[in-house]
């Protein structure tokens, strides 16, 4: 995907998301974020959509806190969280394309991150708003699920943050069947390895477990928002993937 599709994702995905609030209402409980109600949903997002903003905007060349959040509720917290996508979707769209700014993952330059980034984050969140509304979330269409796993996968979990760790070699393998997409994921006491194949292309390893299912539910899935397609093989690197594979940005 390029910058341009991860734009209109992100403008698209986060109306979803306040359209999904809005009928929800602010006090409802949020299944796929145990403990949140929507308010604390929206006060989330909108912060850290307005954090991304400043980058871009400002050019800002270091990391730097997102602000506080607001104690807003109700309406006021709806429109607030409009105004603040509002003004990423913008500020991405009307960015030239070397902007200089920080960034925190390898990306062909900052603007392409911070839109990759947004795009995805607003997506596992409208996700999350609408299981407030009740029965189980849908994922995005397969070639930004592929993508959002590409950046989970050979990005977020090749820092080395990542605590999904094993004490001897082992290897999960993550299968998209609705697509040629497999990823071969090298677990050890260093940060995992990933590398993405085409299905049955290049020489095949040997896996200790797999986890398999439509590119949309293995990209919810592993965002721990929804539970796993299918797993087969050592079910102990499922749970090692649930428990560990929490993301810290920055």
């Amino acid at each position: 995907m390029d910058t341009a599709e991860h734009m209109r994702t992100l403008d698209e995905e986060g109306r979803l998301l306040a359209a999904a609030a809005r009928e929800a209402g602010t006090d409802a409980e949020v299944p796929t974020c145990p403990g949140w109600r929507v308010r604390d949903l929206l006060r989330h997002t909108g912060t850290v959509h307005r954090w991304a903003t400043g980058f871009v905007a400002d050019g800002h060349p270091v990391p730097r806190a997102p602000g506080a959040e607001p104690e807003l509720d109700g309406e006021p917290l709806v429109a607030w969280y409009e105004q603040g996508h509002r003004r990423l979707v913008d500020t991405l769209g009307t960015a030239p394309a070397d902007v200089a700014c920080w960034s925190f993952l390898p990306a062909p330059s900052p603007l392409a991150f911070w839109a990759r980034r947004q795009a995805h984050e607003t997506t596992v969140h409208r996700a999350d708003a609408q299981s407030a509304l009740g029965g189980t979330p849908t994922g995005p269409a397969a070639a930004l699920a592929v993508d959002g796993i590409d950046e989970l996968l050979l990005a977020f979990h090749a820092r080395p943050r990542s605590r999904v760790r094993t004490d001897r070699p082992r290897v999960l393998r993550v299968r998209a069947t609705d697509t040629e997409a497999v990823w071969t994921v090298r677990l050890s006491p260093e940060p995992p390895v990933t590398t993405r194949t085409a299905a049955l292309a290049g020489p095949q390893v040997d896996v200790d477990c797999e986890i398999a299912g439509p590119a949309s539910q293995l990209y919810l899935s592993l965002w721990n928002r929804v539970p796993f397609p299918s797993v087969t093989g050592d079910p102990s690197l499922a749970a090692l993937w649930r428990d560990n594979s929490g993301i810290v940005m920055g």
